[in-house]
């Protein structure tokens, strides 16, 4: 190589793969500082180490690769899919959550998106391109199914007409991803991505509406380094 620009995620990962412990702790954390402190004086386009775990590997939550996830709504076939995928890819809404979010609680006028979690609410407040795709569902929704009384939100062609109003079912949402990828997946990745961005575990709690200890979780794995000398 001539330039650190042509490092890739791949060849950090070759180094890494036959070291353990302390060796490896010190070695990827010292690689992130490097990567990070070259793409804060823009002398990379892009830091190789941004996603690169540190310590032991199992249980460690990791993100989508990104050659996964570029492309996903411009494949998705229908207004259905393209919802589904901005909720989870931009919105971290928990599968779940998709399936039983109520069209009442879609308030395209003011932009927000309410979720029922038992007692409490959580307030999806939409950036301009979910807000489109919300709209483009709700119009193709009406269309298609005028006589739709389902309260939720996501319809199929079995469940709008449907008297008992179920919501969708699982593996309805979970077709409009290509194989290897799951709607789980996609949430965790972003909500991954935040935490390298922000390393904000109270801003991962209200953006994503998530519990102190699951956001901790987050900024751990991003930044190991910050919790490595926390008594266990």
């Amino acid at each position: 190589m001539t330039t650190l620009r042509e490092v890739t995620p791949d060849h950090l990962q070759d180094v890494l793969e036959d070291l353990a412990g302390t060796a490896r702790r010190q070695l990827a954390t010292s690689l992130r500082s490097l990567f990070r402190a070259l793409k804060r004086k823009r002398l990379i386009f892009h830091d190789p180490a941004r996603h690169l775990a540190v310590g032991d590997l199992t249980g460690t939550l990791r993100p989508v690769p990104s050659d996964l996830l570029a492309g996903l709504l411009d494949h998705a076939a229908t207004p259905f899919a393209r919802l589904t995928i901005a909720l989870a890819a931009i919105h971290a809404v928990p599968a779940t959550e998709i399936r039983t979010a109520r069209t009442a609680d879609l308030n395209l006028a003011r932009g927000t998106l309410e979720l029922r979690r038992g007692l409490l609410r959580h307030t999806l407040y939409l950036e301009e391109l979910t807000h489109h795709l919300a709209a483009d569902w709700l119009t193709y929704r009406h269309q298609r199914w005028p006589a739709s009384a389902n309260p939720h939100l996501l319809v199929s062609q079995k469940t709008a007409l449907d008297p008992d109003h179920p919501a969708v079912h699982r593996n309805t949402l979970q077709q409009v991803l290509p194989k290897g990828l799951t709607l789980d997946r996609l949430r965790q990745d972003r909500i991954l991505d935040e935490a390298f961005t922000t390393g904000d575990p109270l801003k991962l709690m209200r953006l994503f509406g998530i519990t102190e200890q699951t956001a901790m979780r987050y900024v751990g794995t991003a930044y190991p380094e910050r919790t490595a000398t926390l008594p266990r």
